[in-house]
């Protein structure tokens, strides 16, 4: 067997194992720096994911949230409740079923997401400038 052959592989490996080593890296540093910046706005990393969520959708009923978020329904009361007190998120009941409790993000929730993915973006383009 020639020898191009059997090196591809132990390559292709290597070159895993440094990018793998470079992700971990990138997102060790964007995760610490996220959650200075998530303190510094009063957010949980469930609320600031769940936040990403809202800001990609008009709405969510609850039962969509917790099924998303991997939560029970109370979980999630809680979650929503602790983004309305700091203005994040308005609830609402459905028009076509008053019982459905949905939630959207306000505009002081979707500048507070885009500061932080804006805070990530600069992190990680330093990161791969170095």
């Amino acid at each position: 067997m020639p020898s191009s052959n059997t090196s591809k592989p132990k390559t292709a490996i290597r070159k895993a194992e440094k990018l793998v080593d470079s992700m971990l890296f990138a997102e060790r540093s964007c995760m610490l720096d996220l959650s200075k910046s998530l303190h510094e706005k009063s957010l949980s990393y469930p609320q600031f994911f769940l936040l990403t969520y809202l800001a990609n959708e008009d709405y969510l009923t609850m039962s969509k949230i917790a099924k998303k978020m991997n939560h029970t329904t109370a979980a999630t009361t809680g979650l929503i409740d602790r983004l309305e007190k700091f203005a994040y998120v308005k609830r609402f009941n459905a028009i076509e079923d008053r019982r459905k409790i949905c939630v959207h993000i306000t505009n002081k929730g979707k500048r507070a997401i885009n500061e932080l993915k804006k805070e990530v973006i600069d992190n990680l383009a330093n990161l791969l400038s170095d």
